[in-house]
């Protein structure tokens, strides 16, 4: 196995979660404090309590098989011995020890795979079509262009601690197998006048207020994406909500007639333009280099006939790329759970006959690429031995399904064993909608959607219903989400609560009209719209009916005692207790961050350190003095009336004129020096306010970090 040499970079970010561990184990920090610090290194407590969840980040899904033997290694020795692939192109590893994790970190880096900003509020996994590269609609492909943005946001300082997440995503065409338009910036290639370049949607979300995008340009020329990001990321920073989390995201900021509006999210993007490190950048599109497999010709095969399974199979699994000769196998990974063995082996068959070039699906699959036409008979063979070769990828038969209350804090019913008895259902008593791909069933263990149910055709997100001095676990169904047939994307709507073991009645139910009352070649979402949410209503509320409930109505999936609602706080919220002066502590770490890039030449990044030691340390001095704190900007303008025009810091005349320098000046070593200079003597004169005050002071707030 060829392994990398680990950067220093990630040198540096391994050892200090070693340090932050021992100093957590030693009391030296606070819970809340080391969450955050943890979550950002894709480290995620778990429902279970002692034992954490491992995040990797792997940009657009992919891996190569030397990278998913390691992983699987690392799960048989670190863990339960699964990997849990998830709607966002990554692998999760269960039952983590939390002193483990460093170990863990060093080992996947040598493979160039890397955790941080796996989790908490920074750029999240860029995801992309896993299409991309292959796709015979594409333009052009994206995954370089994934890759570029993915190696941009890493460890830069203008998204480590946002207000919330952001989430980026890449279609391959208009079909948009990537949902672009349920992300804060999505992305589909254009071509125009023989320029590369993009339509871009913002703020788009799923969770407990669904929200579809916004369109920002119908074209970006190609060397303006990272800009445009950055830009945005900054606005973002700057103007988005950090106390009241459920608000926290892109979506409410841009929110038509209640945010800024997406009108005045461009404005002040354009109002970023000038200050930014690059004008234009040039994305390396030699970045993502698929190998091409040489040619081994039915390797292990032997006579081969294919059977009723294996055309079944063939159709729905296998479709011819646009590269001449080459085929791509879709892979149907139940619930998204490789256990390590079938990892192994899975890498195994990537070598052998495909390229290395594995890409995790939306879907929780896989797919394998560059498969000559001759060998994908032993592709399925390979596939069978392992059970992975279930016909129906993607399809009505292929249901998605988040952990649920498996081993996730937030959910409130069980996701996956729901999923498998729907499963059995299509197969058994809709064996011909097994190749349906019109139609999509996704499950979410509660309404934040990591199953992804408001882009189902037919959703469900768990809940409860209160039965006077009982609680029956129950699912909400949604109906109408997804893609239509020309790539238009839909958010689904909410119909009814119906008891969970019911759910199984409700498809059979919803499946059984449609056939019968469809016109001929109507698409289900179009039959939705066109009999309306109140129908559906009607003809599934009799299964709601609590009056008729049983006893085993009381029981969730897979489990045999009476439900009982046990939800956990998730780790992206929670109230924040710390002390003023750690604060402070925070702004000072900024101020030498500042300092140590502004040595390195990093001009840009020098800047944006000064300007968080601004902020972080006006937000100490307002929490001392009983300020409520929200936005940077909040922050900004509330520090001028509570402190500069009280004469309390001299010297001062528009603390908005001295912060927002940021966006008025190129970043250059000038800018840049005198910005730090002047960060330096505010933080001095901070510091010299709290040095009169007897004691610090403990504050509690939803989230102090500014």
């Amino acid at each position: 196995m060829i392994t990398k040499d680990i950067s220093k970079e990630a040198k540096a970010d391994i050892k200090e979660l070693k340090d932050k561990i021992q100093d957590f184990n030693l009391g030296r920090i606070p819970e809340e404090r080391f969450k955050s610090f943890r979550l950002a290194r894709g480290v995620y407590g778990q429902r279970q309590q002692g034992v954490q969840m491992f995040r990797l980040k792997l940009p657009f899904g992919k891996i190569t098989p030397d990278q998913l033997e390691t992983v699987a290694n690392l799960s048989e020795k670190y863990t339960n011995g699964n990997l849990h692939l998830t709607t966002r192109q990554n692998i999760q590893l269960h039952f983590v020890r939390l002193q483990d994790t460093p170990e863990m970190w060093e080992a996947l880096e040598s493979v160039g795979v890397t955790t941080k900003e796996a989790c908490g509020n920074t750029v999240r996994n860029v995801t992309a079509s896993p299409y991309a590269g292959i796709d015979p609609e594409e333009p052009f492909d994206v995954s370089p262009y994934a890759q570029g943005v993915f190696e941009y946001f890493l460890r830069n300082p203008i998204c480590q601690e946002m207000g919330r997440k952001v989430k980026i995503a890449f279609s391959s065409s208009k079909s948009d197998a990537a949902f672009t338009y349920i992300h804060d910036f999505g992305f589909i290639p254009k071509i125009k006048n023989g320029a590369y370049g993009f339509e871009v949607i913002v703020g788009g979300g799923l969770g407990a207020q669904s929200f579809m995008g916004q369109l920002a340009y119908d074209f970006l020329p190609q060397d303006e994406l990272i800009p445009f990001i950055e830009a945005g990321l900054r606005v973002f920073d700057r103007y988005g909500e950090r106390e009241r989390r459920h608000k926290a995201r892109l979506k409410y900021l841009i929110e038509p007639n209640k945010g800024i509006g997406l009108e005045g999210f461009m404005k002040l993007i354009e109002e970023e333009r000038k200050s930014l490190k690059h004008q234009t950048y040039k994305i390396n599109t030699k970045k993502v280099i698929t190998k091409v497999p040489e040619d081994q010709s039915i390797l292990g095969v032997g006579d081969f006939e294919p059977n009723t399974a294996y055309k079944e199979w063939f159709l729905t699994n296998v479709f011819e790329q646009k590269q001449e000769g080459f085929y791509a196998v879709k892979v149907r990974i139940p619930l998204g759970d490789i256990k390590s063995p079938k990892a192994r082996k899975l890498a195994d068959i990537a070598r052998t006959y495909a390229a290395e070039d594995i890409r995790f699906t939306l879907n929780q699959g896989l797919l394998l690429k560059y498969i000559r036409l001759e060998n994908i008979p032993a592709v399925y063979q390979a596939l069978q031995e392992l059970d992975y070769a279930a016909p129906g990828f993607d399809t009505l038969a292929d249901v998605t399904a988040c952990p649920g209350t498996d081993t996730c804090n937030l959910g409130v019913t069980n996701s996956t064993a729901l999923a498998l008895v729907l499963e059995d259902l299509i197969r058994d008593e809709f064996p011909h909608l097994v190749d349906e791909t019109l139609i999509k069933i996704k499950i979410s263990g509660c309404m934040n959607s990591c199953g992804q149910h408001m882009v189902a055709n037919i959703g469900f997100h768990g809940s409860s219903i209160k039965n006077g001095d009982k609680v029956s676990p129950a699912m909400q169904v949604v109906i109408g989400g997804g893609l239509d047939p020309d790539g238009k994307g839909n958010i689904a709507e909410k119909v009814i609560k119906i008891p969970t073991k019911r759910i199984p009645d409700t498809v059979r139910t919803l499946l059984n009209d449609y056939e019968e009352n469809a016109t001929e070649e109507e698409y289900f979402n179009a039959y939705f719209r066109r009999r309306g949410k109140r129908y559906f209503y009607d003809i599934l509320k009799h299964i709601a009916d609590v009056k008729t409930l049983r006893d085993e109505d009381y029981q969730d999936w897979g489990k045999v005692d009476d439900f009982v609602p046990e939800i956990g706080v998730g780790e992206c919220a929670g109230v924040m207790m710390d002390l003023v002066g750690t604060i402070l502590n925070d702004a000072g770490d900024r101020l030498a961050s500042g300092k140590r890039t502004l040595a390195e030449g990093k001009w840009a990044d020098a800047i944006y350190y000064s300007y968080n030691t601004f902020v972080i340390g006006a937000k100490a001095i307002l929490l001392s003095k009983d300020v409520q704190c929200n936005t940077h900007i909040g922050i900004i303008e509330d520090f001028q009336k509570h402190c500069v025009e009280t004469g309390e810091f001299e010297g001062i005349e528009s603390f908005s004129e001295l912060v927002l320098q940021i966006n008025k000046y190129e970043p250059d070593e000038a800018f840049a020096a005198a910005y730090l200079g002047q960060a330096n003597d505010f933080f001095a004169q901070v510091n010299n306010f709290r040095s009169k005050e007897a004691k610090d002071k403990l504050v509690v707030n939803e989230f102090y970090k500014a």
